[in-house]
């Protein structure tokens, strides 16, 4: 019998639904595995199996009325099914099951009127929704634990939102009150401050429970955000209720973005979940929350709720998977157990990725490209920028923001396996890139190992011309120098140019960019109060200080910009060919990881400043040269921007908005 007839079979004698650990214990002991397999990576122990199991095993005795045991199970069931046929007093399938199976069966026929571009969330009963066993069932049962915390994750569009679709469904099947929140929806206004955001929290999930909201009733700033917050729940939100609620956050990683509130939010959540264990009012509330993995926050491991609660990371598709896919989206094909093996490279070429197959199917079925084509090793570059563009896209421009990580791929599209520093190697596996054993690292597909090795090698041409080019016009520029202003056009602490020679390079080449039409990025970056940190430390502490920074600077825009400058406590870049999110994206890598150099400030006799540490204040300005446009006008605009960056208090960056051309 199949999974699905004895899941049927032992349902129907027990005369209720199992839950969701009951059928995964049923299952996979029917397949013939032990307690420890279905205890590894689940987060419960194998007594917590076995305890559940051995309910299990006595109710299903009791019902057939012979001893059952996870040994004997197939055995006993397998004659008691027989038993029932040959006496026709059962029937094995139920009449609402045989209804749903003909439901889908004649959906499934029908594919070819509803086929849409796979780049949506899918619904719970979605013909395209494949289990991943034991994923779905693991989640479901993790729900009915009282005060638990569900966290899934992994990298873009491997399907956490459809599985979040499903345990909505399931939750609502069994009565619990269910709140989806997707952070994508959050206005940029909310994010202003903890305060803002709880409330914007608060009265969310009021709305959705169709509740009033009483916000001001129980909110009380001598007391803070957080417990106005948890008192708003526990004392309110949660009495209102009869059932259990679950909580359900997708996208959370879009609060990463924001790190003073994430690190304040996501401990209290935690605080939330570490209450529930002792105070009943909190165990109806449950939270299963989602996020990519190609976002990273550093928060105290203590403060983190990551590091508590269940865990769940969505595995690529297994070759049976993508079969099933493939017969629902009508490749008939797929079904003959001859033709499968076809599917087979196509697995191995994108890695399992539910996306990228889905993508593969979708052409596949409309007839846009044959899979002789699509897995042609002359052609797969080509292929690949047409169906997987906008993906890959993604993924490159988060590598051109991190120099270490283009770095490290420079090296893993030529090599079979390489050797990275941890950091490296776990920021790589968390966007899906590589696989590892150890520090071992391997590129996960072949098709990323095709794209990133033909634009990595556009990449380093494309640079190695404009470095060339520049090189060039600044021995130019040097030669008509007087001999006195030459010896120093080269900052002797940072390396890095002039701010004279970066405003004759920026005037010289304002001209040509205008024929070119290149949107243009100027980035101005100021240590901040350096001065008075010079002043009290010394100079020494002070040229230190000023290396470590100049370094981090250096690092993150040498393959970005063209030209890069150095003034007192301030540093210039021109960044052409580029795009405002990732140049966006490069200035607060910059900004942060300044921070991160934690050099000290304190013990000074400074009161009320915003840091205890070293920081910078970034302003960033964009146009496209034109007539009406100067190369001071830029410089003037990204001033500008510094200015407004620090008048928010320092440690930030700022986009100046008038010459925001594209």
């Amino acid at each position: 019998m199949s999974t699905n007839q004895i899941l049927e079979v032992v349902e129907n004698l027990l005369k209720r639904k199992l839950a969701p650990l009951e059928q995964f214990i049923l299952i996979q002991s029917w397949q013939g595995s032990g307690y420890q397999d279905m205890a590894q990576n689940s987060g419960y122990g194998r007594d917590y199996f076995k305890e559940v199991g051995s309910l299990l095993w006595k109710s299903i005795s009791e019902a057939v009325g012979r001893r059952v045991t996870k040994k004997n199970l197939q055995l006993v069931l397998n004659q008691y099914c027989q038993d029932k046929s040959n006496s026709d007093s059962t029937v094995i399938f139920s009449q609402s099951n045989a209804n749903v199976y003909t439901h889908k069966q004649t959906l499934f026929s029908s594919v070819e009127t509803f086929v849409r571009y796979p780049g949506s969330p899918l619904a719970f009963d979605s013909p395209f929704y494949i289990n991943r066993p034991p994923t779905e069932n693991l989640v479901n049962a993790e729900i009915h634990q009282p005060g638990c915390l569900v966290r899934v994750k992994a990298p873009r569009r491997m399907g956490k939102s459809s599985l979040l679709n499903v345990v909505i469904a399931h939750a609502q099947s069994f009565g619990y009150k269910t709140v989806y929140l997707d952070f994508q929806e959050v206005d940029s206004t909310f994010f202003v401050s903890l305060d803002k955001f709880l409330r914007w929290f608060s009265a969310n999930v009021s709305n959705k429970l169709l509740l009033v909201s009483k916000l001001n009733d129980y909110w009380d700033e001598d007391i803070g955000s957080k417990v106005s917050c948890k008192n708003y729940f526990e004392r309110y939100l949660l009495e209102q209720i009869d059932s259990p609620l679950v909580l359900v956050f997708n996208e959370l990683n879009r609060i990463f973005e924001y790190p003073n509130i994430a690190q304040d939010f996501l401990s209290m959540l935690r605080y939330w979940h570490e209450t529930a264990q002792r105070v009943d009012t909190w165990q109806k509330l449950r939270i299963v929350m989602s996020h990519s993995t190609e976002n990273y926050i550093e928060l105290k491991i203590n403060q983190f709720p990551f590091n508590v609660g269940f865990t769940v990371e969505l595995p690529p598709f297994t070759l049976e998977q993508v079969q099933s896919l493939a017969q629902r989206y009508g490749l008939e094909w797929a079904a003959s157990s001859d033709e499968m093996y076809r599917l087979e490279p196509l697995q191995a070429m994108v890695g399992g990725h539910p996306f990228l197959i889905a993508l593969a199917l979708y052409y596949l079925r409309k007839g846009k490209i044959t899979l002789d084509v699509l897995l042609d090793e002359d052609a797969i570059y080509r292929v690949s920028t047409e169906i997987y563009s906008d993906y890959l896209r993604g993924l490159l421009n988060s590598l051109m923001a991190e120099p270490k990580l283009m770095s490290a791929m420079q090296q893993l599209v030529t090599s079979k396996t390489v050797e990275l520093d941890a950091i490296t190697a776990y920021k790589l596996e968390s966007m899906g890139l590589v696989q590892l054993d150890a520090c071992q690292a391997s590129i996960s597909c072949e098709l990323y190992k095709f794209y990133f090795r033909q634009e990595l090698e556009k990449q380093n041409l494309a640079s190695a011309l404009w470095y060339s080019f520049s090189g060039r016009l600044l021995n130019r520029l040097e030669q008509e120098q007087e001999p006195d202003v030459r010896l120093n056009h080269t900052d002797k602490l940072s390396k890095f140019v002039s701010l004279h020679y970066f405003n004759q390079y920026l005037q010289t080449e304002w001209q040509k960019w205008q024929v070119t039409v290149t949107p243009l990025h100027l980035v101005v970056c100021e240590i901040d109060y350096f001065k008075m940190y010079n002043d009290r430390k010394g100079i020494q502490a002070g040229n230190e200080s000023l290396q470590n920074i100049s370094n981090i600077v250096f690092n993150y825009l040498q393959y970005q910009a063209v030209i890069i400058a150095h003034y007192d406590a301030k540093f210039f870049a021109i960044l052409p060919r580029n795009n405002s999110s990732n140049v966006l994206q490069l200035a607060e890598t910059i900004r942060y990881e300044v921070e991160a150099l934690q050099i000290d400030r304190t013990q000074l006799g400074w009161d009320g400043f915003p840091a205890p540490v070293l920081t910078v204040s970034l302003g960033v300005a964009i146009t496209i040269p034109d007539a009406q446009h100067t190369s001071a006008m830029l410089m003037a605009a990204a001033e500008d921007a510094l200015f407004l960056a620090k008048r928010k208090g320092h440690n930030c960056v700022n986009l100046y908005p008038v010459l925001e051309l594209i």
